[in-house]
């Protein structure tokens, strides 16, 4: 299985971004992805998650009604729609795939993209 996230990129505050994670090698429709992020000298922190069906979506509240998750199991791709960004937004941003547990932990995952960094300038 294998995780591809891209996307970001430098963008100034109040900016939006649209990241997007492709998976071969496992078909996405049946499992929950989430999103999360790594700020310099911070721990990864968990953004957002999403259902398989799509219908269900959970984000951390510091994201809350200025990000939107989704996916298209046709193409196999989740994304992350990133508007109103702040510089403290600024974090390379990891798509993972959910096993078991608690969503919002790290260790509720088993396969994690590269990450692609976003950066937003003030």
């Amino acid at each position: 299985v294998q995780l591809q996230a891209s996307g970001g990129g430098l963008v100034q505050a109040g900016g939006s971004l649209g990241l997007s994670c492709a998976c071969s090698g496992r078909s996405l429709s049946s499992y929950r992805m989430g999103w999360f992020r790594q700020a310099p000298g911070k721990e990864r922190e968990f953004v957002a998650t999403i259902s398989g069906s799509g219908g269900i979506a959970y984000y951390a509240s510091s994201v809350k009604g200025r990000f939107t998750i989704s996916r298209d199991n046709a193409k196999n791709t989740v994304y992350l729609r990133m508007n109103s960004l702040k510089p403290e937004d600024t974090a390379v941003y990891y798509c993972a795939s959910y096993s078991s547990g608690n969503y919002y932990y790290i260790s509720s995952y088993d396969y994690w993209g590269q990450g692609t960094q976003v950066t937003v300038s003030s």
